[in-house]
């Protein structure tokens, strides 16, 4: 498991753990946080980009696959570190491919995103909508997903599926928090915790109130479906090579804010600011290839992503 300290990764950890599958977790811990880790789970401090350890953890730890969750993951940072973002990203899997090539595992579980699409022609992205990314970010991530399909094509019995999303938001324990400073949830809950005012960029979309719609997707349905994804790659059962876990539906960044308001107890009227260049009115997608084979849910309502997130981010401590 690549990346399990970090956010994401820690509960696909812990969904492992529930379906009684053991882990082992590599992490260099620049944005993971050792102590979301739980108790008992091997852990490898190192990068991705070192082959060699990654080896060296498959082999002593007799792992069957990989769920490969580490990287670089800010579109609008990329933009500004592309050299950095293409090291981690591209690198980095083609060197935990060589990993595993090395030691035999052939089956991978790979972390994209819907930042492959970009600006879709069409408001519902499905699987065969055309991929056309803006950021050095979503690039990154679409050729992660080329040498994936190169190395199935080029390597007997290797195996591998990419699961494509948008905004992972809420906890599904208090162990662990979303901490990045550029996703939307945490940043309205530390406004709020500095006595500052959340804001909305762009109040004029073409929208049923004016702000984008996205697809804020929980971050415990998500690692169900990753580990869904292992499951059905170990016993052979046929996959898609890439899988959307959308909403099919989306909510507007209003309904995000009034649902922060409630849930916090933080009663507040959000700034609005200007939009942001390139920013789509709307962009959904389309989740029900992954519900038919990964058992993907959307189990949360926004009120319950809200509690989950705001819950896990107090029992972290003070702001």
């Amino acid at each position: 498991m690549t990346g399990g300290a970090g956010y994401i990764g820690a509960h696909v950890v812990r969904a492992l753990q529930q379906q009684g599958m053991g882990a082992v977790v590599i992490d260099d811990l620049s944005s993971g946080l050792q102590q979301f880790v739980p108790d008992g789970v091997a852990f490898v401090e190192g990068s991705i980009l070192d082959t060699e350890l990654v080896a060296d953890a498959l082999r002593e730890h007799h792992c069957d696959g990989v769920i490969h969750v580490a990287g670089f993951k800010y579109a609008g940072v990329s933009v500004q570190r592309p050299l950095h973002t293409y090291a981690q990203n591209v690198t980095g899997t083609a060197s935990v491919l060589a990993a595993m090539e090395l030691t035999g595992v052939s089956a991978m579980v790979f972390s994209s995103s819907a930042a492959v699409y970009g600006t879709p022609a069409t408001e519902l992205v499905t699987e065969d909508s055309a991929t056309h990314p803006e950021s050095p970010y979503g690039e990154s991530k679409l050729i992660g997903e080329w040498l994936i399909n190169d190395v199935a094509r080029s390597r007997d019995g290797f195996r591998g599926v990419s699961l494509r999303y948008f905004n992972v938001v809420g906890s599904a324990t208090d162990e662990v928090y979303d901490s990045s400073p550029h996703n939307l949830f945490p940043l309205v809950i530390e406004a709020l915790l500095s006595g500052r005012v959340p804001r909305i960029n762009g109040a004029d979309y073409p929208t049923a109130d004016g702000t984008c719609v996205r697809d804020y997707v929980h971050v415990g349905d998500l690692a169900r479906s990753h580990v869904a994804a292992a499951q059905a790659l170990l016993a052979g059962r046929p996959l898609r090579p890439a899988y959307n876990l959308g909403s099919g539906e989306g909510l507007s960044v209003r309904q995000i804010m009034n649902a922060m308001a409630k849930g916090t107890g933080w009663d507040f009227d959000p700034e609005i600011g200007p939009r942001r260049p390139g920013d789509p009115a709307r962009i959904v997608a389309d989740g029900s290839a992954a519900a038919a084979d990964l058992d993907w849910q959307m189990r949360y309502s926004v009120s319950e992503m809200v509690a989950s997130a705001w819950s896990a981010r107090k029992a972290s401590g003070p702001g």
